[in-house]
């Protein structure tokens, strides 16, 4: 079973005959053809963010996340040249989630007259409801001073322009000939080199897999991969390999992940080790022991900061008294509004070199600088060079945004899983023509001698992690003790899978999107009848459950059929709903999955990408319950198998025998 279902993976994986070989990989053309995907991601992306937004309602791009509205400006700042830092802050509709953050564009404009009254900025800070934007203006126009102010997200065209800026760079190293070892490594053309170490790096906090990982870390010159499926440690593994990287060479290290939630974990394992971590941009989370990392609050708590402030309030106050010169003034006065933008100019000089004073102080004695694969670029650290750059996650980082911090390196460390969701991407075209795999997934396929798999798991029952550990894992991924036989309580079985065949429950379609209002019954309504057992059996803390499923719109609709069950919402707090991908690196006690798919044409959509189940069926640690219509789902060979292999632990049930 395993080998076949590895083989029909693999043939997903490559069905549009993307050719990985190193005759391949090492062409000339190698960075053109990634930079001529790039420009059909970019050209799907930016008709994407048009069609979203040019005929949209303020209320629409509000609730897309794309605008801010209303903002109030708290503060303004002077900035080098023609900038103006602007704090700016929402007081209404708080609850909104959005999709502004640190280095994206954005426009401030006036509602009044939204066509007009605008100026473009970039988002120097973004945290809870607020929000810093340097604006190409030297001072916030009339209309800024009149109101009904918001922001509107602009298309990111920085993350483009820094990939292909980065690819071109790559591609001109090849050209000239550099002896660049890494870069002809991840292409294909040379293999990686080891060195075996004066001793081995042994802890008595990783277990053999972990630890040989560790080893791999040090003794690799060029390149080490570390594969960490689910529940296996791999966070805690890359933060001992990077102190001991440090501990070995006790140089500068740069660890990025795609992320912001990865890079904030990253920050706070390595700073809890004892390094010295300096987060360049903005965290996702907003925590004291996260924001205590930033660069900004470290600039901010410096000595030398006083002096700073106290330029730039004089700086300001030369600017304010050369506004009061306004239109209609002599030769006199224009020579003195001059004067004073001079003075001003001057002192913001002062104010800048002491400010990049701080800056090189806090950066020379980082032990450890984190950021996003495109913050890997940012002015404060755009011309630093590493010995070791960290890529975490790198299974799901789009390879052009990866060669952003690779050219700064002369080791790469990757770790992640290829068997996991993959990088989102726009282009069903640039998807087929081969970004849709990664760089890590191509090298672990080049050089096997560079990766290290972790194979003992601390999250599922072993009955949960068996399927997944035959079929991607080569069977090789075991359950640690403590959790290899846990349950909720004795006698419950880990694993179940509820057959909706022949209760018609088909699937309906809305849009793009697809549901099953019986089946998300069906869901609540085996919940429900759970909840008994789960109650007498943790009187003093009820577990967490999940309920996911690979559609929004079923999301949506198990949302609310949530809000109708009071039983349940006694324990709200206990229970999530979300799709398949936002649950991605979580873990919950009890995890349903409503299939949602069930048609009599057998037709399964983007459930034929098993990563995505792979990523699904992992996240439970005492119970998994997966409901689904097998006369759709068995056209495939990866839920055929699954069916039997629930058969095989009695673990298979039909729908029939929980409805009376």
């Amino acid at each position: 079973m395993r080998n076949h279902l590895v083989a029909q993976f693999f043939f997903f994986w490559f069905e549009n005959e993307v050719n990985i070989t190193p005759g391949y990989l090492c062409r000339m053309d190698y960075f053109k053809k990634l930079s001529t995907l790039l420009q059909i991601e970019e050209q799907s992306d930016r008709l994407a963010y048009k069609q979203l937004t040019e005929s949209s309602s303020l209320t629409v791009r509000r609730s897309n996340g794309l605008s801010w509205y209303p903002i109030v400006i708290r503060d303004t700042e002077m900035g080098l040249g023609d900038y103006l830092t602007v704090e700016l802050e929402r007081t209404n509709h708080l609850e909104i989630a959005h999709l502004f953050r640190f280095g994206a564009s954005a426009e401030l404009f006036s509602n009044r007259n939204p066509k007009e009254d605008r100026v473009e900025g970039v988002i120097t800070y973004q945290g809870g409801n607020k929000m810093k934007i340097s604006l190409r203006t030297d001072e916030l126009p009339d209309w800024a001073r009149d109101g009904q102010l918001g922001v509107n997200l602009l298309f990111d065209d920085n993350s483009y322009d820094e990939m292909r800026a980065a690819l071109k760079q790559a591609a001109a190293r090849l050209d000239k000939k550099e002896n660049d070892q890494l870069i002809r490594i991840l292409t294909g053309e040379k293999q990686p080199g080891f060195h075996e170490e004066g001793h081995m790096y042994t802890s008595a906090r990783l277990n053999s897999s972990q630890q040989h990982a560790v080893n791999k870390i040090l003794s690799a010159n060029e390149l080490a991969i570390v594969h960490g499926p689910p529940g296996t440690g791999k966070t805690t593994t890359l933060v001992q390999g990077i102190k001991a990287i440090y501990q070995q060479s006790h140089q500068q290290l740069l660890v990025v992940a795609p992320s912001n939630a990865a890079v904030d974990l990253l920050s706070e394992k390595l700073s809890d080790e004892g390094l010295t971590v300096v987060r360049v941009g903005n965290p996702a989370r907003v925590s004291e022991k996260l924001l205590s990392l930033t660069l900004d609050s470290q600039m901010a708590a410096h000595s030398q900061m006083k002096q700073v402030k106290k330029l730039k309030k004089r700086a300001n106050e030369f600017r304010e008294m050369a506004y009061k010169y306004k239109r209609n003034f002599g030769k006199a006065e224009r020579e003195q509004r001059k004067t004073l933008f001079d003075e001003a100019r001057n002192i913001l000089k002062e104010a800048a070199n002491t400010e990049q004073y701080i800056l090189d102080d806090l950066l020379s004695k980082a032990q450890v600088i984190t950021a996003t694969l495109v913050g890997a670029n940012h002015y404060t650290i755009r011309d630093r060079r590493f010995d070791t750059v960290v890529i975490d996650e790198a299974a799901q980082a789009l390879e052009p945004a990866c060669w952003i911090p690779i050219l700064k390196a002369k080791k790469l460390v990757l770790a992640g899983d290829p068997f996991q969701l993959p990088p989102t991407i726009k282009s069903e075209q640039a998807a087929r023509e081969g970004l849709n795999i990664t760089l890590m997934e191509k090298n672990v396929e080049l050089h096997p001698e560079a990766v290290v798999l972790l194979e003992e798991q601390y999250r599922m029952n072993k009955a949960i992690m068996g399927y997944s550990s035959a079929v991607f894992y080569k069977g090789k991924l075991k359950a640690h003790e403590s959790v290899a036989d846990h349950l909720l309580y004795d006698l419950d079985n880990p694993l179940i899978f509820i057959d909706t065949a022949g209760c018609g429950f088909e699937e309906k379609v809305e849009g793009t999107s697809t549901y099953n209002p019986e089946e998300a019954t069906f869901v609540f309504n085996h919940l429900r009848q759970l909840l008994p057992a789960l109650e007498a059996n943790h009187p003093a803390s009820f577990p967490s459950i999940a309920i996911i499923s690979p559609y929004k719109q079923q999301v949506d609709l198990l949302r609310s059929l949530l809000l109708q069950s009071p039983e349940l919402l006694a324990y709200g707090d206990k229970i999530a709903v979300n799709t398949i991908d936002s649950f991605q690196g979580q873990e919950r006690d009890i995890v349903y999955i409503s299939m949602t798919r069930s048609n009599p044409e057998n037709r399964i959509g983007f459930l034929s990408d098993i990563r995505r189940m792979n990523v699904a069926m992992t996240r439970a640690r005492k119970k998994l319950v997966v409901i689904g219509d097998s006369g759709t789902l068995a056209r495939l060979p990866f839920y055929a198998d699954f069916i039997t292999y629930a058969e095989q632990l009695n673990a298979y049930q039909s729908a029939w025998e929980h409805m009376g």
